[in-house]
């Protein structure tokens, strides 16, 4: 087995999945169904086949209800009690079970971050930016005709710079805005498309 893949069968996926749905009437997204069932169950989904055989789960908005109706069996579930504050507190959640999680997530080098309300990116994607995992200090994106997007991975030696930098609904934003020249873009615009459910009118791309 060479290196890289070595290194890049140790990617964690972190999934975001606290939002309440305040433009949706206060929805918890996790919640929205798509195809039949939880959004939140589709998001784990296409992060399995993507190649993380780990999930690490954020809940905060109705995460009791969460629990009751979403199949998240093998997954890990980290609650945010703090997720109101915005995705920053989820993001610092997540990376923080991570890091606490006896060596790095059982050795996990990287994690790799998607949002639950992000419905059109799936395995392909996230398989792609999974592939480009060289080191535990890379940085690497999702890009859409050259503009970068989700699913985001981050190398270990990076989370804890990254989760005292996530505040308010921005995440990782600052971070990765800082250290630009050292981010490695995937292009995903041909398998996948990055829009959010924010809205009423974004619940029509559900199915």
């Amino acid at each position: 087995m060479t290196r890289s893949t070595t290194q890049t069968a140790r990617v964690t996926g972190l999934l975001l999945a606290a939002g309440g749905g305040r433009r949706l009437g206060g929805r918890p997204k996790a919640l929205l169904t798509h195809r039949g069932r939880p959004l939140v169950e589709n998001a784990i989904r296409a992060l399995r086949e993507g190649g993380c055989d780990t999930v690490y789960v954020v809940l905060g908005a109705a995460a009791d209800e969460v629990r009751a109706r979403a199949d998240l069996r093998g997954c890990v579930l980290v609650d945010n009690p703090g997720w109101a504050d915005g995705m920053g507190s989820s993001l610092r959640a997540g990376l923080e079970a991570l890091a606490a999680s006896g060596g790095r997530a059982g050795g996990a080098g990287a994690a790799l971050v998607s949002l639950v309300d992000q419905p059109g990116i799936g395995a392909a994607a996230i398989a792609r930016v999974r592939a480009a995992h060289r080191s535990g200090d890379c940085l690497v994106a999702a890009s859409y005709d050259g503009r970068r997007g989700h699913p985001v991975l981050f190398g270990a030696a990076r989370w804890a710079d990254i989760a005292a930098s996530a505040t308010g609904d921005r995440g990782a934003r600052a971070y990765l805005k800082a250290h630009e020249d050292e981010i490695t873009l995937v292009e995903c615009g041909d398998v996948a498309e990055p829009y959010d459910i924010d809205t009423e009118a974004d619940l029509s791309r559900l199915q």
